[in-house]
């Protein structure tokens, strides 16, 4: 459970820390659950110091980082040849870290060893966080995650 939108900052940047060129994130929950805020410490924890801001409009950022993260938001995406005609594959194949929020408007998409992280609000601050690591192959990752927190 996470108490504060600043635990799901910090979060985040836990992640970030120890992520991997070629880590795909699928990011589910409503509006306002703290998608894009866990985005911000996942780029922190990467070790970018620049803004970061939702994707809603423009459906990809890239923030420049050791390893570059690719943010992307499918709200706004109706069909998964939008996703496609972005270029999503090349950009998960391009050795930096990959994370979605909206990702499962079309799962399918996703390469086998995504991780998923529900977000789910329980009252104003308050939010539900499930990880999940679809493949086996991911499984040492989640652990690792899930040893380091609470921080």
């Amino acid at each position: 459970m996470i108490e504060t939108p600043e635990e799901t900052f910090q979060l985040g940047r836990l992640v970030g820390s120890g992520a991997r060129p070629q880590e795909v994130w699928n990011l589910i929950g409503p509006l306002g659950a703290g998608k894009t805020h866990f985005v911000k410490g996942l780029a922190a924890g990467m070790g970018f110091e620049g803004p970061v801001t939702s994707p809603t409009f423009n459906l990809q950022n890239i923030y420049p980082a050791p390893v570059p993260l690719y943010h992307f938001d499918w709200y706004r995406l109706n069909k998964s040849a939008e996703v496609e005609d972005l270029g999503f594959q090349e950009w998960v194949e391009r050795g930096g870290v990959t994370v979605v929020e909206w990702g499962d408007k079309f799962p399918k998409l996703f390469p086998a060893k995504t991780l998923k992280l529900f977000l789910e609000i329980l009252d104003e601050e308050k939010r539900r966080i499930i990880l999940e690591a679809v493949h086996p192959d991911c499984q040492s990752r989640l652990e690792e995650i899930l040893k380091c927190w609470p921080l």
